[in-house]
């Protein structure tokens, strides 16, 4: 699962050299993130069955990037310009990874392991594997002449 996250933010040409609108929408970024990738966000509702609880847990990621900067010159009659920008973006991803199962006598975590996943990296290190393997062949092919 990905949530976007979006900040909306003001032009303001008038003061396009100062930075300090860059910086509030840094920390407006790094404050939804932090909303949402909290511990509710791990741990989900527990699960009652009679006597045994489960409690769904997942992995979370917050990726943030972001640039800003100015700049500014003169032109061939001494007239001074400027400008300036910022931008970036944000990406929370979380994934299922363990259920946390309760029972009166036992607790034990059951990992959840995505089939598919696992098959795509054993295919992308198998392919990997034979390119380099073929690559060393041909190089000792052409060594060998």
């Amino acid at each position: 699962m990905a949530d976007e996250i979006t900040v909306e933010t003001k032009s303001n040409p008038d003061n396009a050299l100062d930075p300090t609108q860059s910086f509030h929408l840094v920390k407006q970024t790094f404050d939804k993130i932090i909303d949402v990738a909290n511990v509710d966000a791990v741990y989900a509702e527990p699960i009652r069955n009679g006597d045994m609880i489960v409690v769904p847990s997942a992995e979370v990621l917050g990726v943030v990037g972001f640039g800003a900067g100015t700049g500014g010159g003169k032109d061939q009659n001494d007239n001074r310009g400027g400008g300036g920008g910022a931008g970036g973006w944000s990406r929370v991803l979380s994934r299922p990874v363990a259920a946390v199962v309760i029972t009166p006598n036992d607790v034990r975590v059951e990992p959840i392991v995505d089939a598919t996943k696992v098959a795509l990296a054993a295919f992308t290190a198998a392919g990997f594997m034979l390119a380099m393997i073929a690559r060393m062949s041909a190089r000792r092919l052409s060594h060998d002449d």
